[in-house]
């Protein structure tokens, strides 16, 4: 798999992400808006094993681009939209 941030797949998922409610079921112990989503509605969602998920999400969270939150010791993923607009007008400024 390419190590980039740029990748179909991540690009994807950072749109899901954007509206989670529109793209993921809800969840009985939290709140896809406010909290996120699990690596395990990811992988649904893309038809792939919960590593392959995983590793998209932890280089998208290691890159600054999502946050990850814990409840009842799981892992939920959201966009971090400040971040994501540092991120963009670093590339309009033609970085």
């Amino acid at each position: 798999m390419l190590r980039t941030p740029v990748h179909g797949t991540r690009l994807d998922i950072l749109e899901w992400l954007k509206d989670p409610a529109a793209h993921f079921p809800p969840e009985h112990h939290a709140d896809v808006v406010a909290h996120g989503v699990r690596v395990e509605l990811v992988a649904a969602k893309l038809g792939v094993s919960r590593r392959a998920a995983g590793t998209h999400l932890d280089l998208l969270a290691s890159i600054g681009l999502l946050r990850t939150g814990g409840i009842r010791g799981r892992t939920y993923y959201r966009r971090d939209e400040v971040r994501i607009a540092e991120v963009a007008r670093m590339f309009e400024k033609g970085w």
